[in-house]
């Protein structure tokens, strides 16, 4: 943390009322890949998405690509899970059996680059957990993270479209 003495000072002078505006602190490592897979009530104005290159869709007849994380979080939401299942079943018997593919993790920019980078790739290591458990074997998958190199968002909606893993062909 760049600021520790500057930041206890703000809070201090600031108190509770303050922290609920500002931007979060990360002063924990970021959360692991999740070994298993948490389902939570409904999708917010807070979510990312996992988003299946057009070819892909196309090759798999996937028509709806998203899968949702929640800020800070590299737990994908219950109704994500069928999206991805028709990935995986499209890639162990379907039309892109014995193909491989690339999941790339994606953060947005609040928060140290260090820790955008470690969440960025267990976004994708999520991802690659849920496809390795619906059969797709895990040799035929590469996880990378771009962390925040590719975040453009300015706001809330906007960082949320930053949080996301996309998957394309290998």
């Amino acid at each position: 943390m760049k600021y520790p003495i500057y930041i206890a000072a703000s809070w201090l002078l600031c108190g509770t009322g303050c922290a609920r505006d500002a931007a979060p602190v990360r002063t924990a490592a970021p959360p692991a890949p999740a070994t298993h897979l948490v389902a939570t009530p409904e999708k917010s104005a807070q979510a990312g998405t996992v988003r299946i290159a057009a070819d892909i869709q196309k090759a798999c007849g996937i028509s709806d690509a998203d899968a949702h994380f929640e800020f800070d979080s590299a737990a994908l939401e219950q109704e994500e899970r069928p999206v991805l299942g028709q990935l995986a079943k499209c890639f162990v018997s379907g039309p892109l059996a014995g193909k491989e593919m690339r999941l790339i993790g994606h953060a947005d920019p609040r928060g140290e680059s260090d820790y955008n980078m470690v969440l960025g790739g267990s976004r994708a290591d999520t991802v690659k957990t849920f496809l390795t458990i619906k059969g797709v074997p895990s040799d035929r998958m590469v996880t990378t993270s771009r962390g925040e190199l590719e975040a453009t968002g300015t706001n809330e909606a906007s960082w949320a479209d930053d949080r996301r893993v996309d998957i394309v062909s290998r």
